[in-house]
Parts: C-alpha cells; sequence; structure tokens
C-alpha cells in the first residue's frame, strides 16, 4: 500500500485529490502540503527517516504551477537523491509532459481529475514499485448492516437548490454558495471556477451556460474566459489601447469585442 503526498497551492483542488486518494484501497496514507516549502520539508523528512521509517513516502503527487517553486522545479531538485519518492504530476496544462517524462514521471494527469484516471496513476505507481496495482476486492458488507452511500462521481456537480443559490459539491460535501457572493467565473474547459470573497468553488458546467442562466442576475462576459457581476467591479481601466477590470483584489483583462458594451453597461449602472 502507497504512502502519498499530495502538493497542490489550491486549497479546493488539493482537498478534492486527497478524498479521491485516500478512498482508493492501495493508498494506506495520504497527507497533504499547500505549497513548495512545506512539501520539501516533508519530503526531505521522509528521505531521513528511510523508507521504512514513520515519515515514509512513496509517490508525491505534484501540482506544476505554484507560487513560488513549480512542480518542475521541485522534481529536479528530488532527482538529485539517491532514493527520491515517484512523482506524478497532476495539473491543467497539458504543454508540460516531455519535460515531465523527461524527468522520470511516473504518470501525467490533467485536472480536472477523473477518478477512474487517477487510479490508474495509482496501479502505475504500485506497478513501478513493485507490488499489486490491482485494488483489493470491496468488503460485503452484512445484511444487517446500513449500506453507506458511495459517492457515484468525485468531480464537481453542479444544481440549483433556490434561485438564489448554486450546490457545489467537494470531497463528498455538498455546499450551498449564494448566486450574489460571486465576483466572477473563470472558464475551465467544460468546466467552470467560481470566485467569492473567501475562495473558489469548481463546478461542472460550462462557461456559456451560466453566462445565459445568469444574465438576467447582472453577470456579464467580459472575455472568452470570464463572466463577471457587474456590481462586483470597482474599476475600469484603460491603458494603450487596452481594458481591464478590477474586481476585489482581481485584474480581469476585457476583450476588444466585449470592451465597449461593457463601459456602457457600467454607465448605465452608475447613472441608474
Amino acid at each position: 500500500m502507497l504512502r502519498v503526498l499530495a502538493v497542490d497551492d489550491e486549497k479546493p483542488l488539493l482537498e478534492e485529490l486527497l478524498y479521491l486518494l485516500r478512498s482508493d484501497p492501495r493508498v494506506r496514507s495520504a497527507e497533504g502540503a499547500s505549497d513548495a516549502t512545506e512539501a520539501l520539508r516533508r519530503i526531505t523528512l521522509a528521505l531521513e527517516a528511510g523508507p521504512d521509517g514513520a515519515d515514509g513516502i512513496d509517490v508525491v503527487f505534484l501540482d506544476i504551477h505554484m507560487a513560488g517553486l513549480t512542480g518542475l522545479d521541485i522534481a529536479r531538485l528530488l532527482a538529485g537523491f539517491a532514493r527520491p519518492p515517484l512523482i506524478v504530476f497532476v495539473t491543467a496544462h497539458e504543454g508540460f509532459a516531455v519535460q515531465a517524462f523527461d524527468l522520470k514521471a511516473v504518470d501525467y494527469v490533467l485536472k480536472p481529475v477523473r477518478p477512474e484516471r487517477l487510479a490508474e496513476a495509482v496501479r502505475r505507481a504500485c506497478a513501478q514499485l513493485g507490488r499489486s496495482g490491482e485494488a483489493p476486492p470491496p468488503v460485503t458488507e452484512p445484511a444487517s448492516t446500513v449500506p453507506v452511500q458511495r459517492r457515484p462521481a468525485a468531480e464537481v456537480t453542479i444544481a440549483d437548490r433556490t434561485p438564489d443559490q448554486i450546490a457545489v459539491e467537494l470531497g463528498g460535501v455538498t455546499r450551498f454558495v449564494a448566486i450574489a457572493d460571486i465576483a466572477y467565473v473563470e472558464a475551465q474547459g467544460d468546466y467552470a471556477r467560481l470566485h467569492t470573497d473567501e475562495g473558489s468553488h469548481l463546478v461542472r458546467i460550462p462557461l456559456s451556460t451560466l453566462e445565459e442562466r445568469w444574465a438576467a442576475r447582472g453577470f456579464v462576459r467580459i472575455h472568452r474566459r470570464h463572466l463577471v457581476a457587474l456590481a462586483r467591479i470597482d474599476e475600469l481601466r484603460l491603458d494603450a489601447g487596452t481594458t481591464s477590470v478590477r474586481v476585489g483584489s482581481a485584474e480581469l483583462q476585457v476583450s476588444r469585442r466585449h470592451a465597449r458594451e461593457l463601459r456602457d453597461l457600467l454607465m448605465r449602472h452608475a447613472t441608474g
């Protein structure tokens, strides 16, 4: 069974990854680190303790884009050790696969992570370590026990409980987020990331669908990647022919095709 360290500087994605890893019967333990410094500290302790030590780590599931050192930087550092843990990259970016495998990565898993794809990465790690990569058969529960309702898929789902809320699922827990709390939405393939003052939530629905659904709520498209709540725009900036908006601490680019319409909407909103 594997001892795993998962590294990602986005807390919701780290929690989701840990949930999936801990659900795999081939994983004995799965701990998380939210930045490169913490990850290196944990890995150094593991290497000093040796493969049979209490802090041992067999596999590191590693994000690439993080503040400070990147996942590739960490992998390069580990390559200098005699017996480093295996590396599985978990990233939203396809363009680093060649570099990853040059660094002897076991696997390269793209976000959003699908449970069956992560299970394959665990199988490959087991095989490379010379352990059985086959998951043990499920334990049959006695008829007298109440079966635990398993989560059918670990991907984030979306639904409306009321017209004023949206449901997001993370780690088996469903949370209801008020649409009024959402400042802007960012496209991530077929998914969308909802940004609030408290954090962000990944939902499995295209940005174009949210644009249509929330137009009457004051959300406007400013770019192919962004949908913004008009009332949450703090500043409109014009600089050398480019337009951007500030939403809280985020500065978002406005595409040329949306710039004039956005300026008109903001003027009407301000005078209304």
